[in-house]
């Protein structure tokens, strides 16, 4: 039994490329939804009728357990399709709690990036009134780096003017913690770094995501059944495409250097 990944696009891939170092000895299927993305200018109901469907094709494949691998498909169809399926069901948020709860100086703040829609979605906004007593959480949409990372564009002299535009408006040195609420925005981390000094965290839900399947297939004593085999699939076709599985591949690698990095 493998264990289905989905995103909108090829974001969830940073959250598989964080789940492969806690869970090596697993199979996995990944879906990225390439007709449908992006999803964060889109409607709730666009969103969940696309999750819909393709959770539906997944569930088909003899998965053990399904991650939502994009914060805006969780906030939009998470519960829908906990309720549909048996199977355990896996979402993310923005790493909102981490952000506040570790939060060290009183006198600094919190910026959730994330899509347009995860952050006026009331999953988030429930969140962040539960968690920010003190008013110290800021949000900003960043809709053009999901379209960078769909087209394979991580040229920094292209994505760092962009992020600096929109960050113009903040006072940079008032932030004790980026937190990046889209799973696309994990593979700008260097480019994030590079805006901030070194003593500002720069987090994602990706670690956070996968040791929390490790827990769920614990309870299920359904752990270390693979060969860490990956099967891709965009919209519900199979990738036999030797060139786009060596994109993907490539994915992989930008990963590995960003982390090397930070």
């Amino acid at each position: 039994m493998q264990i289905g990944f989905f995103d909108s696009g090829i974001g969830g891939i940073t959250v598989l490329h964080d789940t492969l170092k806690v869970l090596p000895n697993e199979d996995y299927m990944y879906y990225a939804d390439t007709i449908n993305v992006p999803y964060g200018h889109k409607t709730k109901d666009e969103v969940k009728r696309y999750v819909l469907n393709a959770i539906e094709f997944i569930s088909q494949q003899k998965v053990k357990a399904i991650v939502i691998a994009c914060n805006t498909a969780t906030s939009a169809a998470i519960e829908e399709i906990r309720a549909k399926y048996s199977i355990p069901i896996i979402g993310m948020e923005p790493a909102v709690k981490p952000a506040v709860k570790t939060k060290k100086n009183i006198d600094k703040r919190v910026l959730v990036t994330a899509t347009a829609l995860t952050l006026r979605e009331e999953r988030l906004q429930n969140l962040i009134t539960k968690l920010d007593n003190e008013h110290v959480v800021d949000l900003l949409p960043l809709p053009k780096l999901v379209q960078f990372a769909e087209s394979f564009e991580f040229n920094e002299q292209i994505v760092l003017p962009y992020l600096q535009e929109q960050l113009s408006i903040y006072d940079l040195s008032k932030y004790e913690t980026i937190v990046l609420g889209c799973t696309h925005f994990s593979y700008y981390k260097d480019v994030f770094r590079k805006l901030f000094s070194s003593d500002v965290n720069i987090i994602d839900g990706n670690n956070g995501t996968a040791k929390n399947l490790k827990k769920v297939l614990e309870e299920m004593n359904s752990l270390d059944e693979g060969n860490g085999n990956i099967s891709f699939y965009c919209s519900g076709v199979k990738v036999e495409d030797k060139a786009k599985l060596k994109e993907f591949n490539k994915l992989f690698k930008r990963l590995d250097a960003i982390n090397e990095y930070n």
